[in-house]
């Protein structure tokens, strides 16, 4: 889909990082319509936890698609306890095949402590190949910050905020009110 067709991709940065037994994802807090910023402080970032098995997702794009996506991989996740993979694979299909869902205009970013996974409204389920993964109009900017720092020795944490910034000084889409998650497997 066309970025002029998906006036989601203009509207906020989720970045994931994994180092060692470490996941964060962290998401800003701008939702944009259009030129203008309404809201400075929410919350893009959630955490799941069907059948006991914690779950973190970061969402960009649509908010209501968004919440709609993450109630299906929730149900997903309930009937595939522990297995992320699993039900990040259904969701996928779903998505790509329910005509309802393909009109969805959000992506997310999932972790269950071992692995991240980006899902799409391609059907995609992407596990990124340098432990980093991001979304969103900043996504960009912070996957190229996050990749440089990922030879540093910071913490998975410090690398996801300070990649968080340098992309809020670059995206207009994108401010530093950050909503942070952690999770280990």
């Amino acid at each position: 889909m066309a970025d002029d067709q998906f006036p989601g991709w203009h509207g906020t940065t989720i970045i994931g990082v994994k180092r060692g037994d470490e996941v964060v994802i962290a998401g800003d807090g701008q939702v944009s319509l259009g030129q203008t910023v309404i809201k400075g402080t929410a919350r893009k970032v959630r955490r799941l936890s069907p059948g006991g098995h914690d779950v973190v997702c970061g969402f960009a794009g649509s908010t209501a698609d968004a919440f709609t996506l993450l109630e299906r991989l929730e149900a997903k996740l309930e009937a595939t306890p522990g297995q992320l993979q699993r039900a990040a694979v259904e969701l996928a299909k779903d998505w790509r095949t329910d005509k309802y869902l393909q009109k969805l205009e959000a992506m997310l970013i999932v972790s269950d402590g071992a692995e991240i996974y980006v899902i799409t409204g391609a059907g995609d389920v992407l596990a990124p190949e340098h432990d980093v993964a991001a979304i969103g109009s900043g996504g960009n900017f912070a996957l190229a910050a996050a990749r440089g720092l990922m030879e540093t020795d910071l913490s998975a944490e410090d690398i996801a905020r300070k990649a968080m910034a340098i992309a809020a000084d670059i995206c207009v889409y994108t401010n530093g009110n950050l909503t942070v998650e952690k999770i280990t497997k």
